[in-house]
């Protein structure tokens, strides 16, 4: 086995990642393991503390990472967090844009109808989710733009691809991020650059902060009917772990993806596929 040969093709040794939302459990996860491949992370949050977190377990290990406070819906900021990465690590070779989630305000519920939904709550979800992506690529890519090559991974969902009930607006907004990835990697490369690869990861279901409470019972512990649904039609029959999102990450930013461009990847577990009949 020629292991030379894949080291060569999946090697993301001192590739700079800047990677928002990088303080929660999927974001940190990945910070963490790419740091062990050997790039460099900007972990970006809009908590500071778990930024500092996640770098702290970076360091840890031994790898390099910096910690930046940055809100995904503000520019300044943005630009701010772009002009400390550019002094720590001199470029930017990966955005991770990972900055997203749910809220419950936004969720039908039997005490809320879809037509009680509050604009602010909606409009909260859709911003995070949508324009918390738009925002750091119009600043990050501006570096990759000057470089002449680099690679976006967006984060977007399964939601993606078939809505799920209850939750519009991160529906709304995730459909969005595919449709943007794929628009993005046309203009970057008739544009700017056929060296700036632009694609999409689509978790399928892992428990996060965000949608526990739609999926565990807080009195029982046990699954919500919505999760005992999700398993019944999530053929590996369990959430995915964090960990397993990896493999993707790397291969989308390697060498060994170098013809892929513009394509959603799901990963999860094969829930988008599984009619449930």
């Amino acid at each position: 086995m020629d292991s030379e040969y894949l080291n060569r093709t999946f090697n993301v040794t001192g590739r700079v990642v800047v990677l928002t939302g990088g303080g929660g459990i999927l974001c940190g996860t990945m910070a963490r393991e790419l740091a062990r491949a050997g790039a460099s992370v900007a972990v970006c949050d809009i908590v500071p503390e778990a930024a500092q977190r996640v770098v702290d377990d970076i360091a840890a290990e031994g790898g390099d990472a910096l910690a930046v406070c940055t809100d995904v819906l503000s520019k300044p900021s943005l630009e701010a967090a772009a002009a400390q990465v550019l002094e720590r690590f001199g470029r930017v070779d990966v955005l991770i844009n990972g900055a997203g989630g749910n809220r419950k305000q936004a969720t039908t519920a039997p005490d809320l109808s879809f037509f009680d939904l509050p604009e602010d709550a909606f409009q909260w979800v859709f911003n995070l989710n949508f324009i918390g992506t738009l925002l750091p690529t119009q600043v990050f890519c501006r570096q990759m733009v000057a470089q002449g090559e680099g690679c976006v991974i967006n984060i977007c969902s399964i939601n993606a691809f078939s809505p799920l009930t209850k939750i519009p607006a991160y529906s709304a907004a995730k459909a969005a991020v595919r449709n943007f990835t794929e628009w993005l990697a046309v203009h970057m490369s008739q544009e700017y650059s056929t060296r700036i690869r632009v694609n999409a990861i689509a978790p399928g279901f892992f428990l996060t902060n965000q949608n526990r409470y739609l999926l565990i019972d807080e009195a029982t512990g046990e699954a919500t009917p919505r999760g005992q649904t999700i398993m019944a039609h999530t053929p590996m029959g369990r959430y995915g772990d964090p960990k397993e999102l990896m493999s993707t990450v790397l291969w989308l930013m390697s060498p060994a993806s170098s013809f892929v461009h513009g394509v959603t990847v799901p990963v999860d577990g094969g829930f988008s596929i599984c009619s449930g009949v």
